[in-house]
């Protein structure tokens, strides 16, 4: 998943809370607008048959079209959570690892950065079948666990300090902002979820120095599983289809 503001939620994730919050009234534009491009110099929206507009003329128009909600989707290969097809959307997803399913529209939009501009290319998009948000939830703290016990073992203060020091200190997540609507355990869950992929990918990037191909991969299958838990868990916080009633 693409990492491009570190201490904010990915774009896709932004969209889908502040984009519902939206549709369903409870947020202004300009607060969608500054929420979701974030630290970026613009978003738009693409339309490969009707061009380019603004982010809240793109998103405006497929509220004409019926748009009720947006949903997220972070997949990863071998892994498409958020995606329901067809193969050319899951095909774009999968390239930049995120995209965000139009609710009620049978679209999707996935995000295609160039330097500091975002544009959001429309796609046919179907039904998704999702993990609920306590599956998710179950599924993370169960990763967390598993992956600290085996980097533990496998000595990770050693070969990299910092996702120890991530490790023992899991209630120091990322403080993050959501619109009204958002249940408050989707927030919680986002966090978690966003801190686990942080985690995992740190530690991933990082092969210590020189390690054996042993030591790598055993890395690995202890980090694989926790960015997996860590990517449904933030799928299910933000998507607005299998959050809790209010």
């Amino acid at each position: 998943m693409p990492d491009d503001h570190p201490d904010t939620l990915p774009a896709a994730a932004r969209l889908a809370w502040w984009g519902t919050a939206w549709l369903r009234g409870a947020v202004v534009t300009d607060l969608l607008v500054d929420a979701v491009i974030g630290g970026d110099a613009t978003h738009t929206v693409a339309d490969p048959f009707q061009g380019t507009d603004t982010l809240v003329g793109g998103l405006a128009r497929l509220r004409a079209e019926g748009a009720t909600g947006f949903g997220a989707a972070f997949p990863a290969e071998g892994d498409p959570v958020g995606l329901g097809g067809p193969a050319p959307f899951n095909a774009a997803a999968l390239e930049v690892g995120s995209a965000v399913v139009v609710l009620g529209a049978d679209l999707g939009l996935v995000p295609e950065r160039t330097g500091a501009a975002v544009a959001w290319v429309l796609h046919p998009a179907a039904r998704r079948q999702l993990p609920d948000v306590g599956e998710a939830d179950r599924g993370l703290r169960a990763a967390l666990l598993e992956s600290a016990t085996l980097l533990a073992e496998l000595d990770v203060a050693r070969w990299n300090p910092e996702v120890a020091d991530r490790l023992l200190n899991l209630r120091h997540r990322p403080a993050l902002e959501a619109p009204p609507g958002v249940p408050a355990r989707c927030v919680d869950l986002a966090a978690r979820g966003f801190q686990a992929l942080g985690i995992a990918g740190l530690a991933l990037a990082d092969d210590g120095g020189a390690v054996t191909a042993y030591e790598m991969s055993a890395r690995r299958d202890a980090l694989v599983p926790l960015a997996r838990a860590g990517r449904r868990a933030l799928v299910a916080a933000c998507s607005p289809e299998v959050w809790p009633p209010a």
